[in-house]
């Protein structure tokens, strides 16, 4: 569901634009919404997934994701879609550390650990193929809203399966506590360099809205 939340939407974006009036540049915070909040919360979701649990922190993520694609697929208006989009993100990141760290805690290193991180790595790859045949399908059979509404009852039945076979793990205590401080710097750090990153995209490497945040980030 991460990947293929990046790719399925792609698909759909031309239908978006024209159900909801978005204007040209506009549009590209559907996907860059999504986009900056994964990566800017990436480190945060380890972090999230060593003090508060693999499994709760994995469970709680999977159902956020759900609801998220929930309020997108039920969007009213371009913010509501964007803020759900960018809702998303913070989900997809979530279950991308803790699915990765789940199964490199549920495996003893060696073979079976390699082939687990094989297969996990391929369905990533699956994910981004199946996006764009899948957006194009359900666009065309349905409308770009069930793009996102297909992810709530997956989200689900994930998150009973995670909750009855993934055995709840966290880093051994050490005396100290989670440091809010440092991860909120560390997050809104990342967050103003992915938005950098994409505003060069859109308007220009010699740009101010690209090289400021680009500088300010680290």
């Amino acid at each position: 569901m991460v990947i293929l939340d990046l790719s399925i939407v792609n698909v759909a974006l031309p239908s978006i634009q024209s159900s909801l009036g978005f204007s040209s540049p506009a549009l590209q915070w559907v996907i860059d919404a999504y986009a900056i909040t994964f990566a800017g919360f990436l480190m945060f979701a380890g972090r999230a997934a060593d003090h508060f649990g693999q499994r709760r922190t994995f469970v709680a993520a999977l159902l956020l994701f759900g609801l998220a694609s929930l309020a997108g697929g039920a969007a009213p208006s371009q913010e509501v879609l964007v803020g759900a989009r960018a809702v998303q993100g913070l989900g997809g990141a979530l279950m991308a550390a803790c699915s990765l760290a789940i199964i490199t805690a549920s495996f003893p290193p060696g073979p079976r650990l390699h082939r687990a991180i094989g297969l996990w790595a391929a369905m990533n790859g699956l994910g981004g193929a199946a996006g764009v045949l899948l957006g194009g399908i359900i666009t065309e059979v349905l409308s770009w809203r069930w793009v996102l509404l297909i992810n709530p009852p997956i989200a689900i039945a994930a998150a009973l399966v995670a909750y009855a076979v993934v055995v709840e793990r966290r880093r051994a205590k050490d005396g100290a506590s989670f440091d809010l401080a440092g991860a909120v710097t560390l997050t809104v750090g990342q967050i103003v360099l992915v938005y950098g990153v994409v505003e060069a995209g859109l308007k220009g490497w010699d740009t101010f809205d690209a090289l400021g945040p680009i500088v300010l980030g680290p």
